[in-house]
């Protein structure tokens, strides 16, 4: 995210809400997205509470401190629960540039689970290892929850709300909402699982091997092996030209 304006932060978080809506993972006017804005200063986006997803715009997201306090004058608030558990993340995680929370179906069945997210399919193997919890305190709007809310998170990409949803954070945009999608297809995908009989789950070892395939294409390669640079980057280029064909207002 490095040498980004706030105006392409802008259009790539708008693109996003408008991205979970479009694939249904959107609660109504709740859950939230954020991204930081470079500077010293720990100002981040989130968005107008009281907009469903698909309305939202670069020009509508809301600019606050960690303080919570609007930087603009701006005509709508933030979800008080927005702001608890972005700005505890945003204030603790220096690579947690982009902070995506969700309450999905599927995301919240897994999160309710005493096992958690399993590796029961490759798209779910990309998580392994990677995957924190935190245990249900009530609606987030206790200050004091944030210091467990980043204890908890660690130094990991993906948080398990336990009994409320799910959370990814990202070095950019993309890296946050591509990290949901498949987290969600993960979580789908288990529960279709689970609810058909015994699961077969491949040794730890291949699991290790296959989240690295997934997080570090970059590595030493062995003789014969492959790796995908490009994937992610152009699986958010195909995105954004999605959006520009179904909504393309995202970016006024």
């Amino acid at each position: 995210m490095t040498g980004a304006t706030e105006l392409q932060l802008r259009e790539e978080l708008a693109a996003c809400y408008r991205l979970i809506a479009h694939f249904r993972m959107s609660d109504l006017i709740f859950t939230h997205i954020s991204v930081r804005i470079p500077g010293p200063e720990h100002h981040f986006l989130i968005n107008p509470y009281g907009l469903m997803f698909e309305e939202i715009t670069a020009s509508s997201l809301v600019k606050i401190g960690l303080d919570g306090r609007a930087v603009e004058a701006s005509a709508h608030g933030v979800n008080p629960a927005g702001f608890v558990i972005h700005s505890a993340i945003h204030g603790a995680r220096a690579d947690a540039q982009c902070v995506l929370h969700t309450h999905t179906r599927a995301g919240c069945a897994v999160a309710a689970l005493e096992c958690g997210l399993l590796p029961v399919n490759q798209i779910s193997m990309e998580f392994y290892g990677k995957v924190a919890y935190h245990d249900y305190e009530g609606v987030a709007l206790d200050m004091d929850e944030q210091q467990r809310l980043v204890r908890d998170l660690g130094d990991k990409p993906v948080l398990m709300l336990r009994n409320h949803g799910l959370l990814t954070v990202g070095e950019t945009v993309s890296q946050a909402f591509l990290r949901m999608y498949y987290l969600e297809k993960a979580c789908d995908i288990q529960i279709a699982a689970q609810a058909c009989g015994k699961l077969i789950l491949p040794p730890a070892a291949v699991c290790e091997h296959t989240e690295r395939q997934f997080n570090d294409p970059g590595r030493p390669l062995e003789e014969g092996e492959l790796a995908d640079l490009d994937a992610m980057q152009l699986a958010w280029a195909a995105l954004l030209r999605l959006l520009d064909r179904v909504s393309p207002g995202f970016r006024e």
